[in-house]
């Protein structure tokens, strides 16, 4: 008898999502990368921070969208197609220390409703910090804030063994010294899973929605984008990789910096001189890959670790060698809670640390 290798069984899983049953993802794919209206760059859209990783675990592997098929309620906020029953009762709270003052986090709590489905309600927020009132001469005159706000309700349902889907609907407020934004949102998710061989993928479109009230009389975008997300936890090894797929509405990534000492450009046409178009393809293509890890040590202790190519490629230093790019994390399960940290590498003068603590609160009674 033939032995099954990796490769065969890889080759009857893509076949059975393009030619079976699963093609519909194919489909929906294809739909979602027509929204050429909504792509964004970075800095062009209003309330950026919605696509900030927030959870550690996700901060750690690199992501801010994953398809973990688990009962972690902090990836319901990310992923609402990931909203289930065994999220029943957990509550999760977390915070980052992000550059300077800048701080943000959020607070979420997941229920059941039987023949409904599982929701999710967060309450997210980022503060800027406070900022001084200084004329032209250097006067002072009191200070004032910035923040933003963003109230999720999320709702998920499988709709088999292999499918679930789900959708966040978000009101989002916007502060900055007098100038006030509010705006609503949906993220609209499914998941493929297999249990028997722990693989998932999820596809999300995010932020689809407008700003009601705007700052000033211009209506500024949401941060749209599309994102495919795989993983699975491997067989004989206690080891779970995740690969994303970030901002496919977009093809084009990259960006020369002109100041660069490494980067020479053609005063015609802008682009990079001396890169092949193999290369510069390559480059775009890798900007919109992400992949990271998570190992389990005797079920209490996550070991996590990440890498974003574009991150690394947009914060590196022509002249110093450093971890931009990287991220890493640890995670704790003890008695009822489990505790979650990760440091994200972004630039030599800062980076982020991001604390989470969860707990189910119908262990508690």
């Amino acid at each position: 008898m033939r032995n099954v290798t990796n490769s065969d069984y890889y080759f009857k899983f893509v076949k059975n999502i393009i030619v079976r049953k699963n093609i519909i993802i194919c489909l929906v794919f294809s739909l979602f990368i027509t929204f050429q209206a909504f792509s964004q760059t970075g800095g062009s859209s209003a309330y950026s921070f919605m696509n900030a990783a927030v959870s550690p675990r996700l901060a750690a592997m690199g992501v801010d969208f994953a398809s973990f098929y688990d009962n972690d309620v902090n990836l319901a906020c990310a992923n609402p197609s990931l909203i289930n029953e065994n999220m029943h009762n957990a509550l999760s709270m977390s915070y980052t220390d992000y550059f300077s003052d800048i701080n943000m986090g959020y607070a979420t709590y997941s229920h059941t409703f039987d023949k409904v489905g599982s929701f999710a309600a967060t309450m997210q927020y980022i503060n800027y910090g406070d900022f001084t009132y200084a004329d032209a001469s250097g006067v002072t005159s009191g200070s004032f804030h910035c923040n933003e706000l963003a109230a999720v309700i999320g709702w998920g349902r499988a709709l088999n063994k292999n499918w679930s889907i789900g959708a966040n609907f978000k009101m989002i407020y916007s502060g900055f010294e007098a100038y006030n934004s509010f705006g609503l949102a949906v993220d609209v998710a499914g998941t493929y899973h297999i249990p028997e061989k722990n693989f998932d993928m999820s596809l999300i479109a995010k932020n689809i929605g407008a700003e009601l009230v705007s700052y000033e009389k211009e209506r500024s975008k949401l941060p749209f984008e599309i994102q495919l997300a795989l993983s699975q936890k491997l067989e004989h090894l206690p080891f779970r990789y995740v690969i994303l797929l970030h901002d496919l509405q977009t093809w084009n990534l990259r960006y020369d910096d002109p100041s660069s000492s490494t980067v020479t450009l053609d005063p015609t046409t802008g682009e990079a001189i001396g890169k092949t178009k193999a290369a510069l393809f390559g480059d775009n293509l890798m900007r919109h890959i992400t992949i990271g890890g998570e190992f389990t040590i005797a079920k209490i202790i996550y070991l996590r670790l990440g890498y974003n190519y574009q991150r690394q490629q947009e914060l590196k230093v022509d002249t110093i060698r450093g971890l931009n790019g990287f991220s890493f994390g640890l995670g704790l399960d003890i008695y009822r809670f489990e505790f979650s940290y990760s440091f994200v590498c972004y630039a030599l003068g800062g980076s982020p640390n991001y604390f989470s603590i969860k707990t189910k609160l119908s262990d508690w009674w």
